[in-house]
């Protein structure tokens, strides 16, 4: 009698640690990132750990991804506090070669949000991609800050309608966002406005260091709650009101430089979509420029297209339509697609 009872104290005890692993297996799956306290020991104090969360540093990945130069930088770190520092995170973070089979399999398990639209969600063969950059521009009214709105909104949706289940964080630059955009793009879906709204945080940019500040925040919300969704509206229009002329451009790309690496970290960290809007300038070419039907091209230079992932540009149509053109991509082909822009956001283009 007694065997048997502790026979199913042990099944019951193998049951509980099985659930247990399961649990934090889902957890793993559901939180790509580590928190950064996990670091906490072994000469590493608490102290130590809120000092890097002050410059933005929030998990494990962002102090192995951050170099010792980066690391001796902030106040309190010693060069001795920071080879620890990367030793530790780097014993919980895997920075090594991997086999093409294990990126494939990655890869596929990537979220991709949803336009709004079917034909631009085919160009993008599927949606916007989560883990890296999108950039988005176009001459003003082509739908760039349109197309922000509605994805606000998709990336809450659940995975099978498209959406990526989580927040989104808007950096608006402009001062062109609008919530009750939002409200009539909740309308379409059949979703609770106030939600929808209490799912989109919002934050005015007001001066290129600003605009970068504003990343270190994002960085702590994100490891504090699930977002899906990162958008910055626009990326460039601070910079070029705040570093003018030529002898100012050095320092406004190295600054860019640092922007957009700072957002690809993010991508990196917690596998957020990162969706950046562009301006655009006439390129001035001299005899060449009579030859070229487009002659816009995006502002940044070789910094924004190197950083930027999938590049897309957007032109006008006849009416509410509006053309995707894929600029630069490493997995899609050239090509270009019609979208509309309606009341309730981005949908495929209906003729009148």
């Amino acid at each position: 009698m007694a065997s048997r009872q502790r026979q199913e104290e042990e099944e019951v005890d193998i049951e509980n640690e099985q659930q247990q692993e399961e649990e934090e297996e889902e957890e793993e799956e559901e939180e790509s990132y580590l928190s950064i306290n996990k670091l906490e020991g072994n000469g590493i104090s608490a102290a130590d750990l809120k000092k890097l969360q002050e410059q933005g540093l929030n998990t494990v990945q962002a102090v192995a991804f951050t170099t010792k130069k980066t690391l001796t930088g902030i106040k309190g770190i010693s060069e001795q506090k920071a080879d620890k520092l990367l030793a530790e995170a780097k014993k919980l973070v895997f920075m090594g070669f991997r086999t093409a089979t294990d990126i494939n399999k990655a890869r596929s398990e990537i979220i991709q949000i949803t336009t709004g639209s079917k034909e631009f969600d085919s160009l993008l063969d599927g949606g916007i991609e989560s883990g890296s950059i999108t950039e988005i521009f176009g001459e003003f009214r082509t739908g760039k800050t349109q197309i922000c709105h509605t994805l606000c909104v998709t990336c809450q949706l659940g995975y099978s309608q498209g959406g990526g289940e989580g927040r989104a964080l808007y950096i608006d630059t402009e001062g062109t966002f609008r919530p009750e955009r939002l409200l009539a793009i909740a309308e379409r879906y059949n979703l609770n406005g106030e939600h929808v709204l209490d799912n989109v945080s919002y934050a005015r940019a007001y001066n290129s260091d600003h605009q970068l500040e504003l990343l270190v925040q994002a960085s702590a919300m994100m490891s504090e709650s699930r977002y899906a969704l990162l958008i910055v509206d626009s990326a460039t229009a601070l910079y070029r009101t705040d570093y003018a002329g030529r002898g100012e451009l050095a320092d406004r790309q190295k600054h860019l430089a640092r922007f957009l690496r700072t957002l690809q970290r993010l991508a990196d960290e917690f596998g957020v979509a990162v969706v950046i809007t562009n301006q655009v300038v006439a390129s001035v070419d001299g005899a060449g420029g009579m030859f070229n039907p487009d002659p816009k091209k995006p502002i940044g230079g070789h910094i924004m297209a190197h950083s930027s992932t999938t590049r897309l540009s957007l032109r006008k149509g006849k009416g509410e339509m509006r053309i995707c053109k894929i600029y630069d991509s490493p997995s899609l082909p050239e090509s270009e697609k019609p979208f509309g822009i309606y009341s309730d956001g981005i949908s495929d283009y209906k003729e009148q």
